[in-house]
């Protein structure tokens, strides 16, 4: 398709990839979407544009940016012109992080109990016992199912012939995913006939997924446990999506103080009295999830939480001590232990890095 009026003056970066357009003309995938917005005028494009700045930040859709000590809330960044993904290039995404993470988790199973991946050489153990995430309570923990990353969030990024490769691992608390579920309902209100029209994929199941994953890790299997999304508060720049995150599955949002261990159990405080906490998605970094463990200051977590934890009576999302597995050190490595595991080559390459344990780099 040749480039409309719309696009008129545009010009491609023959070294960069351009996800709309290719050379004089506009990507198959983005065809629709050019036809359709070639018929809106710049200034009715600027008007969507504002309005969709305004549902944003009427609907608290924010997050905070720290500077000077300061906290000033910001809109999360849209564009009104949707990136396309096609069916084709999700289905190659999807086979490569699910590759991924079984080799990370793979990794953090091995890396906590029999570290034969050091022993054989593949990972150095240095760069295994400096990391500051690496956690020594950790070690021949019983994580429950043998599931250490239970939610991850992975950076990808394309180089200039359209190629995806993996910017970053997040394995810890990783956050983000709200602000997908409220663009693609932003975009739906400003364009409401765009979407339909265009056979794109829901992602508003989303929440009922990861309730329905948080649900088989109860350690009874009860049939209705109890589920809690543990948040640092009011003042965490991640607020928007903890509140999110927990009306949409429909469990509670608590904080710390809301929780108590009990003879290796964790109870939450409600009017009624005490009821017991069968699943935590703790959005609380590890360092201040149990003073009695990490931060003796800390008045974020809950004190005697990780007795609760290894005794086997609380399931905690994600695993502690994720981090040894999402540093910046260990990320060069990565692709070694997808053969090291799975016998595969990696079907999603990292960005070129230098390892930084080579006397070369």
């Amino acid at each position: 398709m040749q480039k409309s009026e719309l696009l008129k003056g545009y010009l491609t970066d023959p070294n960069t990839w351009d996800e709309m357009c290719a050379d004089d003309s506009v990507r198959d995938q983005y065809r629709q979407v050019v036809e359709f917005m070639s018929k809106l005028s710049i200034e009715e494009l600027n008007k969507k544009e504002d309005l969709a700045k305004r549902l944003f930040m009427s609907q608290g859709i924010t997050f905070t940016v720290y500077s000077s000590g300061e906290g000033i809330e910001k809109i999360f960044p849209f564009d009104i012109i949707p990136r396309i993904i096609t069916a084709a290039e999700w289905r190659y995404i999807e086979k490569g992080i699910t590759q991924r993470l079984k080799a990370l988790n793979l990794f953090l199973k091995d890396v906590y109990n029999d570290q034969f991946i050091i022993n054989d050489g593949i990972v150095p153990v240095e760069m295994v016992y400096s990391c500051p995430h690496y956690l020594r309570e950790m070690h021949r923990f019983p994580v429950p199912h043998d599931i250490y990353v239970h939610i991850a969030g992975i950076d990808l990024i394309r180089n200039n012939d359209g190629s995806f490769f993996i910017l970053e691992d997040n394995l810890r608390t990783p956050s983000g995913v709200s602000y997908m579920l409220e663009n693609r309902e932003i975009t739906k209100r400003i364009f409401p006939d765009l979407l339909p029209n265009n056979n794109v994929r829901s992602v508003m199941d989303y929440p009922s997924i990861l309730h329905k994953n948080l649900m088989s890790l109860s350690p009874g299997q009860s049939a209705n446990p109890t589920i809690v999304l543990l948040t640092p508060g009011i003042y965490n720049s991640a607020y928007f999506e903890h509140t999110t995150l927990a009306r949409l599955m429909g469990v509670e949002l608590v904080e710390g103080k809301d929780l108590v261990v009990d003879n290796h159990r964790v109870f939450m405080k409600t009017t009624t009295g005490l009821q017991q906490v069968d699943v935590i998605y703790r959005r609380v970094d590890e360092d201040f999830i149990d003073p009695l463990v990490f931060n003796p200051g800390s008045t974020l977590g809950v004190a005697g939480l990780l007795s609760a934890y290894r005794k086997g009576n609380v399931a905690i999302v994600n695993a502690l001590g994720n981090g040894v597995a999402d540093d910046k050190a260990i990320y060069t490595y990565v692709p070694d232990m997808i053969r090291y595991y799975l016998n595969e080559e990696p079907i999603l390459k990292n960005v070129p890095t230098y390892k930084l344990d080579s006397a070369e780099h």
